[in-house]
């Protein structure tokens, strides 16, 4: 099984063109282009923020062509990207922009986030809309399994494809070869909202053709590196195996490498091809 990450963490500290480097060079197979910095928004005040991010200019295709040079530079490839979100307002625009930039980076499925407290029939209009955009680009749209917080009960509560019931009734709706599942693992183990990580695999089955793997303390959303807190990593590979997973097994453990420097940003690197590399092993050997 092939194995991937996201680079938002590594390129906060050493910028995009480094993380794809290095996470080649750690051992990576593909790398998830995270494209947040696409647009900065004030929510409070309303307006965008000023940003000199290469995604946020003109230029933002021929960053993205530049990206996935350096990828095959260095023998791998971009097999996923996320979109920015949340994907309501002044947001929604930018969507588009993230389906083209994922088709120049060349990767095939870009992650599009449900809005969280909006039904299925609701964001169904928002897929609508993107897709003959996305098949265009020939890039499949993922939805993805998101959470809210219960101050009261100081855990997650429901939100958009939180639970199997809610997740296939988005895809059921828009009903296309376009539109696919990724599961956030760590989001499928918080308390409160989250039904299982195996549960949700199992209910998805062939629909499941992306992955945000991150561990937890089956409780927070803490994207931290697998093996290291709470989250039954068998039961969640044996689930992949059951439905016949052939995607990448995509890290999320976005935290992780909070703890590095520029300088250490490599060794962090692969401490986290390490665990997906574990992840895989486990899925081969069953």
């Amino acid at each position: 099984m092939k194995i991937s990450t996201e680079i938002a963490s590594a390129a906060a500290l050493v910028g995009e063109e480094k993380a794809v480097e290095y996470t080649a060079k750690a051992g990576f197979d593909a790398w998830d282009f995270s494209m947040f910095d696409m647009c900065k928004y004030d929510w409070s005040a309303g307006c965008f923020l000023p940003n000199d991010n290469p995604l946020a200019s003109d230029n933002y295709l021929a960053f993205a062509r530049r990206l996935k040079q350096i990828g095959l530079d260095n023998g791998i490839l971009c097999n996923q990207s996320h979109a920015p979100f949340p994907s309501r307002g002044p947001i929604i625009p930018y969507l588009k922009r993230a389906l083209e930039c994922t088709a120049e980076a060349g990767g095939k499925i870009c992650i599009i986030h449900p809005d969280n407290y909006l039904s299925a029939q609701e964001n169904a209009e928002m897929y609508f809309d993107l897709l003959p955009f996305a098949k265009e680009c020939g890039v499949k749209i993922a939805t993805e399994n998101m959470w809210g917080w219960d101050k009261e009960k100081d855990q997650s509560s429901f939100a958009a494809c939180a639970t199997s019931a809610s997740f296939n009734e988005h895809l059921d709706i828009v009903n296309d070869d376009f539109f696919v599942a990724c599961l956030d693992i760590g989001h499928a183990e918080m308390r409160g909202s989250g039904e299982g990580a195996a549960n949700m695999i199992r209910a998805l089955g062939n629909r499941l053709q992306a992955l945000h793997i991150h561990d937890n303390d089956c409780w927070h959303d803490s994207h931290q590196i697998p093996f290291s807190m709470s989250i039954d990593f068998d039961a969640v590979v044996k689930a992949l195996k059951d439905i016949n997973y052939s995607g990448y097994f995509t890290l999320e453990a976005s935290s992780y490498l909070e703890a590095f420097t520029p300088e250490t940003t490599q060794k962090g690197l692969c401490d986290l091809a390490a665990s997906a590399k574990r992840l895989s092993d486990m899925f081969e050997a069953l």
